[in-house]
């Protein structure tokens, strides 16, 4: 498993300032995992559909390095804002490495101090072990 944790940070760590990623949150922290490490997990289609298939799963607290970490936020929908949620990858000292304006590092509670295009602010969910996540199994 920390095989896996290291590559999937060092290739997101490889990716941060690029703006490559801007609005796809879980994207990025998929292809961190997935690329990284030549496997395929399955999710959810937004980073809040993929917190409720780990729902069994989610904690709270400081998230543990390599673990998922999961937010609510208002993204912009054509009917609308839709709770779309945002999601990033822990360091496993508090910092979360993520794709928001661009790939950056912030402490996992000031993420909650973002504004999102829709004028809401990301609300902090918990985080999944890498574990859980590998685990997954397709619909």
């Amino acid at each position: 498993m920390e095989k896996l944790t290291e590559n999937m940070i060092r290739w997101a760590e490889s990716k941060l300032g690029s703006t490559e990623y801007a609005g796809w949150c879980l994207a990025f922290i998929e292809d961190a995992l997935e690329i990284s490490n030549h496997i395929e997990v399955f999710g959810g289609d937004s980073a809040k559909e993929s917190c409720e298939l780990y729902k069994d799963a989610l904690r709270g607290g400081v998230p543990e390095r390599g673990a998922f970490v999961f937010y609510n936020c208002l993204c912009p929908g054509e009917n609308g804002p839709v709770n779309w949620g945002h999601c990033g990858i822990s360091l496993g000292d508090g910092r979360v490495i993520h794709a928001w304006d661009m790939v950056r590092i912030d402490d996992y509670l000031a993420i909650e101090k973002l504004t999102a295009l829709t004028g809401d602010h990301p609300e902090y969910l918990g985080w999944v072990a890498l574990e859980r996540v590998l685990i997954q199994k397709p619909y």
